[in-house]
């Protein structure tokens, strides 16, 4: 016989907070539902998990079916359990945050969003559920973790200038960086390969492209390597 509970149980859910750099902004994706509760207004993508899935695999899942968002650099955040988060009924949330390259990908509605479209983090709308809770959340682990681990080059794309990294730096550090420091810092890592090739950078003379050598990288950490910034 299948085991049985005597005891009422949460349903469970993934909510994403989905970054993105684009302008010299830092962004985050939202859909605007197209369901009760909370029936057009923004929110961030998710769902509830199927009982055959784990976290991640739901979390991706609700991507995709959401956003069409695939393939991108996910994480686990925390988990939010306040008890009357959701009006529907006891609904405990694993939250995850995710970055992409916008030059890649396009907001796109699908499933049961009306809506997706990106936002600047300091123009947010109002937020369904706890969402604006979960997004502050997001941007504190983002703002700590860039400092010891290059997963800012996620947001990045393939080639860039130094110009753009420290902007995108300073985006998601709320913060104005002193330019020598900043480049002297991130050129002695030895993890950003100079290119043959130059971007114009409106009437300022042409600026040098890097990439970030991932590969690199890898072996260093290895090693015990610490970045640092």
């Amino acid at each position: 016989m299948p085991h049985t509970y005597q005891y009422p149980r949460a349903a469970l859910t993934v909510d994403c907070v989905v970054f993105g750099f684009d302008e010299g902004e830092l962004k985050v994706l939202l859909i605007q539902r197209a369901l009760d509760p909370f029936k057009g207004k923004w929110a961030l993508p998710g769902g509830f998990v199927h009982v055959d899935e784990t976290l991640d695999d739901a979390a991706r899942r609700e991507l995709a079916e959401e956003t069409g968002l695939e393939d991108v650099f996910l994480e686990q955040l925390y988990t939010f359990g306040t008890v009357k988060r959701d009006p529907r009924e006891r609904v405990v949330s694993v939250a995850h945050f995710a970055l992409v390259k916008l030059s890649d990908y396009k907001a796109k509605a699908a499933t049961d969003a009306a809506k997706a479209a990106w936002f600047p983090i300091s123009e947010l709308p109002k937020l369904a559920f706890d969402h604006a809770e979960i997004v502050a959340a997001a941007l504190a682990r983002l703002q700590g973790k860039v400092r010891y681990q290059p997963i800012g080059f996620e947001l990045l794309p393939p080639k860039f200038t130094l110009s753009e990294l420290q902007h995108l730096y300073e985006a998601i550090l709320g913060a104005v960086l002193d330019k020598r420091n900043f480049r002297k810092k991130v050129l002695g890592f030895g993890l950003l390969v100079p290119l043959n090739e130059t971007q114009m950078a409106g009437r300022h003379r042409p600026a040098q492209l890097f990439r970030f050598d991932a590969d690199k990288y890898e072996k260093l950490k290895k090693r015990g390597f610490n970045f640092e910034l």
